[in-house]
C-alpha cells in the first residue's frame, strides 16, 4: 500500500500515530486501523466514556500476538522452515474467531490488518465471536498432499495450545481449504485426544461441517450487493458482473450472482483474467482451478465465447456491479476510475480490503454503492458461527436452512450498518456504518467488562 493516508480528526489522531510509532512497517495494518478511526471519530466525540476508558487505544493493541517457527521434511527429505502466525485481537464478544491463511506474502503486517478487521466483521454478525487471524508463509502451491498433512501438522504442534472451542477457533482463509482444514483437525485432536468439533470450521460436511459454509463468503457478497441494490429500487437481474478471483470466495459469488439472474462475466488469477460475455460457466471453472489447479487461460482455451487477457486485471472491462474477491488492495485508483468510466453502479467486497483508499474514495465520490469486507464479506465467519452452534448442539441444518439464516444474517448486517451511517448523518455510507455499527457493540462490551 503506497497512496498517503488522509489525515485524521484530533480526537483520532494521536491513537493512530501511535500505531504507527509502535508497528512501523506494517503498512497494510495501519491502513486498516486508518480506516476504522476515521470513521468512528464521530462517536469518539459523542461518546467521552470511550474515550475516559481507553476503549480505541486497548482495541487497536492485540490482546496477544503468536509467531513460531514450523519446520517440516519435503519429499525429498530436505528440512524446510516457515514462519507460523495468529493474532488473537478481541475476545470481549466470544471466542476469538478468524480464519488462517497460507501463502508467501503473509506476514505480521497482513496478518494483524486481518485480525483488525475480523473484529468488527465478527462483530457486525451479531453471532458472539471475537476477532483473529492466523497463517504462514507457506505457499501449499506444488506441493504433494503428502508435503501439505506434514506442514499442517507441524504447524498444529505449536498452535494447538493456544485454541480450544472456548478459546480460539479458527477456520480457513486464502491457501487454506478442506484439505488442509482436515490436517489440521486430525493433528489437534491427536494432540489433545479431544474431539472438539467446535475449535475449527470450515470442516467437511461428513464429519462436523455445516452446510453453506464453503459457499457463504462468496454468497454473502451477493446478497449484501443485493441488498445495496434493493434501497435504491433495483435488482441483480440482468446485470453484468465483474469477479475477480478464481478461488472459493469468487467461484460461489459467480454461483450465486447467475441463480440471481445475473451475468457474471469475468474471473482471474496472477496471470492474467478471462472474460466470458456469455457469463462463467461455473462447472468449468471449478474443473479448471478445484479439480486440475491449472491457469486462468485454460478456461479460455475450452469456451469459445471466453478470450484470456495476460498480466491485466478484469476491472477495465464493463460491467454494472464489481466484486473484488482476490486479495488485499487489488484495485486501486486507476482501476475504480476504469470501472467507473463504463458505468459501475455498485462495489461489493468479497476480499478482505481488496480496494486502496484512493478506490473507495473514487467510488465513494461517484456515488457508486460500495460495500466494504468487514460486511460484504461476512457471510463466511457468520456461517461459521452457525457451524459452531450446530458442533455444540449436535445438530445439522440443511442446505436450504443454512442459507436461509445466511441470508438472514447479511440482511441485519446490512440494516445495521445502514442505521449506523444514517444515525451520524452519512447516508448511505457503508463504509463508515459498518465501522461504527461494529466499534460501538465491541465498544460497549468492553465498558461492561472492565480495564482487562
Amino acid at each position: 500500500m503506497t497512496e498517503t493516508l488522509t489525515s485524521l480528526p484530533s480526537s483520532v489522531a494521536a491513537v493512530f500515530d501511535a500505531v504507527v510509532d509502535r508497528n512501523p512497517n506494517e503498512p497494510e495494518f495501519q491502513q486498516a486501523v486508518h480506516e476504522v478511526v476515521n470513521s468512528i471519530a464521530p462517536v469518539i466525540e459523542s461518546r467521552p466514556e470511550f474515550a475516559a476508558a481507553g476503549v480505541l487505544e486497548r482495541m487497536v493493541e492485540p490482546e496477544r500476538q503468536i509467531m513460531f517457527r514450523v519446520p517440516w521434511v519435503d519429499d525429498q527429505g530436505r528440512v524446510r522452515v516457515n514462519r507460523g502466525f495468529r493474532v488473537q485481537f478481541s475476545s470481549v464478544l466470544g471466542p476469538y474467531k478468524g480464519g488462517l491463511r497460507f501463502h508467501p506474502s503473509v506476514n505480521l503486517s497482513i496478518v494483524k490488518f486481518l485480525g483488525f478487521e475480523q473484529i468488527f466483521k465478527n462483530a457486525l454478525t451479531g453471532q458472539g465471536i471475537g476477532g483473529a487471524k492466523g497463517g504462514s508463509d507457506f505457499d501449499p502451491r506444488g506441493r504433494s498432499d503428502a508435503e501439505i498433512m506434514r506442514f499442517c501438522q507441524a504447524f498444529m504442534n505449536e498452535l494447538y495450545r493456544h485454541l480450544g472451542e472456548h478459546t480460539d477457533v479458527p477456520a480457513g482463509d486464502i491457501g487454506v481449504g478442506g484439505r488442509e482444514i482436515g490436517y489440521l483437525f486430525g493433528q489437534y485432536r491427536k494432540i489433545t485426544n479431544r474431539h472438539e468439533s467446535g475449535m475449527f470450521t470450515g470442516k467437511g460436511v461428513q464429519w462436523g461441517g455445516a452446510e453453506v459454509r464453503t459457499e457463504a463468503t462468496g454468497y454473502g457478497a451477493v446478497f449484501f450487493a443485493e441488498e445495496m441494490l434493493a434501497v435504491r429500487g433495483r435488482s441483480m437481474s440482468g446485470r453484468r458482473v465483474g469477479v475477480s478471483g478464481s478461488g472459493n470466495v469468487a467461484i460461489y459469488a459467480i454461483e450465486k450472482a447467475h441463480q440471481l439472474g445475473a451475468i457474471p462475466v469475468t474471473a482471474s488469477d496472477s496471470s492474467g483474467y478471462v472474460v466470458d460475455d456469455e457469463g462463467i460457466d461455473v462447472g468449468l471453472l471449478r474443473q479448471v482451478k478445484e479439480v486440475e489447479r491449472a491457469r486462468i487461460s485454460t478456461y479460455a482455451d475450452r469456451r469459445a465465447s471466453a478470450r484470456f487477457v495476460e498480466g491485466a486485471r478484469p476491472w477495465e472491462v464493463a460491467v454494472d456491479i464489481a466484486i473484488p474477491a482476490a486479495t488485499q488492495n487489488e484495485l486501486d485508483e486507476t482501476d475504480a476510475r476504469a470501472l467507473l468510466g463504463n458505468g459501475v453502479g455498485a462495489v461489493s467486497e468479497g476480499a478482505n480490503m481488496p480496494c486502496t483508499p484512493a478506490a473507495v474514495a473514487a467510488f465513494q465520490s461517484a456515488g457508486v454503492l460500495f460495500g466494504p469486507g468487514k460486511a460484504a464479506n461476512a457471510g463466511g465467519v457468520a456461517t461459521s458461527a452457525l457451524e459452531m452452534s450446530q458442533n455444540a448442539a449436535r445438530q445439522r441444518w440443511s442446505f436450504e436452512d443454512s442459507e436461509r439464516k445466511l441470508r438472514a444474517i447479511v440482511r441485519d448486517i446490512h440494516r445495521a450498518a445502514f442505521d449506523a451511517a444514517e444515525r451520524h448523518g452519512r447516508d448511505g455510507d457503508y463504509v463508515a456504518g459498518a465501522n461504527i455499527a461494529g466499534f460501538e457493540r465491541v465498544a460497549q462490551a468492553m465498558l461492561a467488562q472492565g480495564v482487562i
